[in-house]
């Protein structure tokens, strides 16, 4: 008899790969020890020792022994340390994006849809006539065909440019982002950690942007007293630092990046928890942490304007609930003409995603 026979689910009593459940463990812990091995090994023995993670037969030297035999982790020839790998760092990214944005499959090519119709890669239902310089694999050879019967006869058959059609594909457009993240020290201020969070979704959008759409770019660059952009490889081991917030020096770096990128469609997405307290002024620093600072906040003000005549919109992901600095916030966003976003901790992948994904900008001319 042929079909499908199910039963009652019974878990596996072991958890499934040992292995497999310890190393998420351990991918977790990396992010709150900022990449420090021993004592993301260290917590991890200790948890084991609470909570009995492992077996009798696979124990937390099997498991060290599987990290280096698998390649996550590597020893440092000058001081015996383990250090993490980049198939750490990696697999951190992927549990991120999993963790926020679901799996994604990965596909080619620039996808972000548009409202433009042009040479791309998916075809829609629209057919129109054939212009000169379309690609030829845009004709629709069936209607052409149909076309050339109808207007010349089968029996002299002929057929001519104005008989074909084409079917319209929409044009998926290349962007070039510049993700900023906020390690001022409010980050971490009230016992609330902001910064492991926006890490994480930091993450996630990098690997989504590396699987899913990688023929656009992606700069990342951190503010605090300064900025400066930092590769894929350190965002899981971001620390927040003893800094005010120089939001002026974050977007001045980031409109510098996006300078030199030749994507007509450029972008920055903002991640921060407070306001603009600080000002590079030669080599010292202009610093007040008390309110809205009208010399500080006018110089942030002017970049903003300045991206909108560059065409870049801001947009900016507050996770604070302040009033005033709600009203900073929409003040910058309308002179940006960018988004903002007041989100939670939780929802701010959420976003993030659904900002890029409907994200149909025009070509900048």
């Amino acid at each position: 008899m042929l079909g499908h026979f199910f039963s009652k689910y019974i878990p596996d009593p072991d958890g499934g790969n040992p292995f497999q459940k310890l190393l998420d463990l351990f991918l977790q812990l990396m992010q709150y020890t900022n990449g420090d091995v021993a004592e993301s090994l260290d917590w991890l023995t200790q948890l084991d020792n609470q909570h009995g993670l492992t077996q009798n037969e696979y124990g937390m030297g099997n498991f060290i022994q599987d990290l280096k035999d698998k390649g996550f982790i590597k020893t440092d020839i000058l001081n015996g340390d383990f250090t993490p790998t980049a198939k750490t760092n990696q697999s951190i990214r992927k549990k991120s994006l999993e963790e926020i944005f679901g799996k994604l499959k990965k596909s080619q090519g620039g996808n972000h849809r548009t409202a433009f119709t042009g040479q791309g890669d998916e075809a829609n239902s629209d057919i129109r006539k054939f212009t000169f310089g379309d690609s030829i694999d845009q004709i629709d050879m069936t209607a052409s065909l149909h076309n050339a019967q109808v207007n010349h006869g089968i029996e002299n058959f002929n057929l001519t440019e104005n008989d074909l059609e084409i079917k319209e594909r929409d044009y998926k457009a290349q962007t070039s982002t510049v993700l900023m993240i906020d390690i001022s020290h409010s980050m971490i201020l009230y016992g609330e950690d902001r910064i492991t969070p926006a890490k994480k979704v930091a993450m996630a959008f990098a690997e989504l942007i590396k699987t899913k759409y990688p023929k656009d770019t992606l700069d990342i660059i951190v503010f605090g007293n300064d900025a400066w952009p930092i590769e894929i490889k350190d965002l899981p081991y971001l620390q927040v630092g003893p800094y005010h917030t120089n939001t002026y020096a974050g977007l001045e770096l980031a409109m510098d990046l996006l300078r030199k990128r030749k994507n007509a469609n450029k972008q920055i997405f903002m991640i921060t928890d407070g306001k603009p307290t600080c000002l590079k002024e030669g080599t010292g620093y202009y610093q007040n942490s008390f309110g809205l600072d009208k010399k500080i906040i006018n110089k942030t003000l002017s970049m903003a304007a300045q991206a909108r005549r560059a065409g870049i919109t801001i947009t900016t992901f507050m996770i604070a609930t302040d009033p005033y600095l709600q009203k900073f916030v929409r003040e910058f966003t309308e002179i940006n003409k960018g988004r903002a976003y007041y989100s939670t901790l939780n929802g701010l992948g959420n976003y993030i995603f659904e900002d890029f994904e409907r994200n149909k900008r025009r070509t900048m001319k």
